[in-house]
């Protein structure tokens, strides 16, 4: 007797089934044989044709009005399945952001580009566990079996008596099998045929994710179980995820095969929230998913940014408050870590604005982005502006190892255009080790000495900076510019030692600079 589990799935393989019999109405019955032989010999060279000409269903999306809308594909995704079709060793990982069809494009589409162009004979789609595989390949299932435009370009595919769920070989002899994270393969053929392409699509799990020797034993899975039973003219193996922890099976295999390729791409650009799939998706989407989700994971799940936390500063040490009157702060001062490139590996350009209030290290505001220098310094010049307005003073102030004749001209063009003067000035970086130097902060943060103004917590910039500071450990790969520019404003501000101004005293002394050591020099 069927279980409930089994109508459901049978359920919803109908369900693909009635969606791609949709095609049906593509079919010109008037159309002649050159018609229908040019559609085929473009379909096999371009990609995106292919897509789009026998995969309408997949191609649209409802707008705001529930009206269907027509998606193609991306730039990112045509240039990565011909890059696989024209290399028949492919080995890699399609690194892609959530949310663009890694999963459809490689365990749907690919399968069958390589099938039309003689490419592959035996596909293998593995998951985590065999059952998500098998319901993984029901999607190509469904569509050998029902669409109606592939079958009349390339014949009736299903084949009665070889066509059960993860486990199926078409008519023309392409073969479909489906796997669980380490089942055995060894030895694994269908007469003389050997696999030439595997898929291994969202291997990790959240007990894998938190147990470093799964992974480990997933990855030499991979390269000791997976990889040798391929042997002939064309082995291609493909991983598919997004990267989303700091430590996974790809970045295990990516650091032990330097030399496979990898597809990395991030969804959307976190400075002008521009999509990487335009067609598909709108900057607001991402806006709105950061507001939703939590800026740090989106960043994780579209971009690839995993939160690394360190064991040295966390989340808990961090005490959000109301930020006090910036008149009774002994000092402010804002420092810039400068960055010149502007690109999404490059460093950031991090400027941190600090005031010290009676014992206390209060951030007040901050810009940290992968930008060009231009923009931090209009925001600097911004936040200048509000401060003369506000009668309050702020030291600016940059690392002097950073100067050059186009920072200078940055500086001065951005103060005339916006007329504002920052009177930045150069302060010499200490000869001690960052990490050391990062760590002075840990005591303070410790004994509850730092505080962030509570406004700032969806400041996207902020929270990129607290992430920065939250993964610091010895042997760290991760940017760390957000908290040098906030240890080096501390660092200053610990030269101020006076008491804030008095409550009552005249308005002509709204703002004291505080004593500094005068072993200091500016």
């Amino acid at each position: 007797m069927a279980t409930a589990e089994d109508k459901s799935a049978l359920k919803t393989y109908l369900e693909k089934v009635a969606r791609a019999r949709t095609t049906k109405n593509l079919i010109n019955p008037d159309e002649s044989t050159l018609e229908k032989m040019e559609r085929i010999r473009k379909a096999k060279e371009d990609y995106g044709f292919m897509v789009k000409t026998y995969f309408p269903h997949y191609c649209t999306k409802d707008d705001i009005h529930g009206n269907p809308v027509v998606v193609e594909c991306a730039d990112f995704q045509i240039d990565h399945i011909h890059k696989v079709r024209d290399n028949p060793l492919y080995m890699g990982y399609a690194e892609w952001g959530r949310g663009l069809a890694k999963s459809v494009h490689h365990n749907v589409f690919l399968p069958i580009f390589l099938w039309m162009n003689k490419q592959s004979r035996f596909f293998c789609l593995a998951s985590d566990t065999f059952d998500r595989a098998c319901d993984l390949l029901e999607d190509i299932r469904a569509e050998f079996e029902a669409n109606e435009l592939l079958i009349h370009d390339f014949g009736e595919q299903e084949n009665p008596g070889y066509w059960e769920k993860g486990n199926f070989v078409t008519t023309s002899g392409f073969i479909c099998k489906a796997f669980g994270a380490r089942m055995k393969t060894r030895g694994l053929r269908k007469g003389r045929n050997r696999p030439d392409l595997w898929v291994v699509d969202d291997l990790e799990t959240t007990q894998s994710i938190n147990n470093s020797r799964i992974q480990d034993k997933y990855a030499e899975w991979i390269e000791n179980d997976v990889m040798p039973t391929m042997t002939g003219t064309f082995r291609r193996f493909i991983g598919v995820n997004n990267r989303f922890a700091s430590r996974m099976v790809q970045t295990i295999l990516r650091e032990r095969h330097p030399d496979w390729d990898w597809d990395l791409v991030k969804a959307y650009n976190p400075v002008t929230y521009e999509p990487v799939w335009k067609s598909m998706y709108t900057s607001d989407y991402y806006r709105q998913q950061e507001k939703a989700m939590g800026i740090l994971a989106a960043h994780a799940e579209y971009n690839h940014e995993p939160l690394v936390r360190g064991k040295i500063f966390k989340p808990e040490m961090v005490i959000w408050g109301t930020l006090p009157d910036l008149h009774s702060m002994n000092a402010i001062v804002g420092h810039w870590d400068i960055a010149y490139a502007g690109t999404e590996t490059s460093d950031f350009n991090a400027c941190k604005v600090w005031g010290r209030h009676l014992k206390d290290f209060w951030l007040i505001d901050g810009f940290v982005k992968q930008s060009k220098m231009k923009i931090c310094v209009e925001w600097m010049c911004l936040k200048q502006m509000e401060f003369k307005a506000k009668g309050v003073v702020c030291f600016w102030q940059y690392e002097s190892q950073f100067w050059n004749d186009e920072v200078r001209r940055t500086i001065e063009e951005t103060e005339q255009e916006m007329g504002v003067e920052l009177n930045l000035i150069a302060v010499e970086r200490s000869t001690t080790a960052k990490l050391l130097r990062m760590l002075t902060m840990h005591p303070y943060y410790q004994n509850g000495r730092i505080h962030v103004n509570e406004q700032l917590k969806a400041n996207p910039d902020i929270t990129t900076g607290l992430k920065q500071l939250y993964a610091i450990e010895p042997g760290m790969t991760e940017h760390d510019d957000s908290p040098d520019a906030d240890e080096q404003a501390i660092k200053k501000l610990e030269l101020y030692t006076d008491a804030p101004v008095p409550e009552g005293e005249p308005a002509e002394r709204s703002w004291r600079t505080g004593r500094y050591r005068r072993k200091y020099t500016w």
